[in-house]
């Protein structure tokens, strides 16, 4: 910071200046003057300053009305005003702390006690400053530290959930192809949607991997079974969702709370005939509504332990079929309209 300071002195006798700056000028500051009130505001307008003597009892406008009109501008009022007045009366002292003045300085000068008042306001000026400055770095430094202890939580919940996709992975036939190919076209058909902020957009993306999540729960012998399952088997199948939920719903961090919804929601139909809640329409969470459309794409297109896989146009056709009925129809829509990019993620 510069160690120089700008005063500004403001009496309409230009003796008084003149003795002000003879005693002052022992100290280097930087000098300018005004006769006159009007003209000390057009002064402060170009150029900054650490202090103001003001002289109260001036022609045009007095030093009250001048201390005023800088204290209501943010630009000027941090600035400190010293009264200089040639009657130290209790009514115009009060009236200049009440104002905003630090201080008042009664003529004729005494040259101690104006270098001494002067130097002190000047100083403490310039600490404020400092500190104010070392105020709002700190603060940028908060912010910044807390901008990357949340990256880093985010960071951590992705960690987590590829792990956890990865478990998933080895104790089911499906492929960690599968997981990246869902969280792909959930994030096309999410950034298709008008209505997603990017943020909510990463929320799918980044936790659609935790869809089948709950298959941990599910026996060996059933979630490997090449035939058709039993109505009790089919029943335990059903449990994974909310295995997961029961799971997941710990959690109030961002993407596994995401996580959270689609797991327990992926299998809930449009008309409400999905489990295992039975919602319906709109009462089912849109992240799952996405993730319960890709699934089924990539689900239909890719083999399994028991199916052979279908082509893209056969597996599109079945959900176009299915809009209104198992599938939102909007995204149905948006599927349609978009389906050769659907058909690039889920043929790589």
């Amino acid at each position: 910071m510069d160690n120089s300071y700008n005063v500004l002195i403001v009496d309409d006798i230009s003796d008084n200046i003149k003795v002000a700056m003879n005693i002052l000028k022992e100290n280097n500051y930087n000098f300018s003057y005004s006769f006159d009130g009007e003209e000390a505001l057009d002064i402060v307008k170009t150029k900054s300053f650490d202090l103001i003597l003001l002289d109260i009892m001036m022609p045009k406008m007095n030093g009250f009305e001048v201390c005023k009109i800088l204290k209501n501008d943010p630009l000027t009022q941090e600035i400190p005003i010293i009264f200089l007045t040639a009657k130290a009366d209790i009514e115009s002292i009060t009236e200049g702390f009440k104002l905003g003045a630090v201080d008042y300085i009664t003529k004729p000068f005494h040259a101690d006690e104006l270098m001494s008042r002067v130097a002190t306001h000047l100083e403490l000026y310039r600490s404020k400053a400092v500190l104010k400055q070392n105020n709002l770095d700190l603060h940028v430094k908060i912010l910044q530290s807390e901008k990357r202890f949340l990256s880093e939580l985010e960071q951590n919940q992705k960690d987590i959930i590829y792990i956890l996709a990865e478990l998933m992975e080895s104790t089911s036939d499906e492929t960690g192809k599968h997981i990246k190919r869902v969280a792909d076209a959930s994030n096309l058909l999410a950034t298709l949607h008008e209505s997603f902020s990017q943020s909510e957009i990463e929320d799918i993306y980044f936790a659609a991997p935790l869809h089948d999540i709950g298959k941990i729960t599910v026996p060996h012998h059933i979630l490997h079974k090449p035939a058709r399952y039993t109505e009790d088997e089919f029943k335990i199948m059903q449990e994974h969702t909310t295995n997961a939920h029961n799971l997941l719903k710990k959690s109030s961090r961002r993407f596994l709370k995401a996580g959270d919804i689609i797991a327990y929601q992926h299998h809930e139909k449009w008309d409400g005939s999905g489990y295992p809640q039975g919602l319906k329409g709109a009462e089912i969470h849109v992240y799952a509504r996405i993730v319960a459309l890709t699934d089924v794409l990539d689900a239909l297109t890719h083999k399994r332990v028991y199916k052979e896989s279908w082509s893209f146009d056969e597996a599109a056709k079945y959900i176009i079929e299915r809009k209104g009925k198992q599938f939102d129809p909007y995204l149905v829509e948006l599927f349609e309209k978009n389906i050769e990019s659907f058909r690039i993620i889920i043929e790589a």
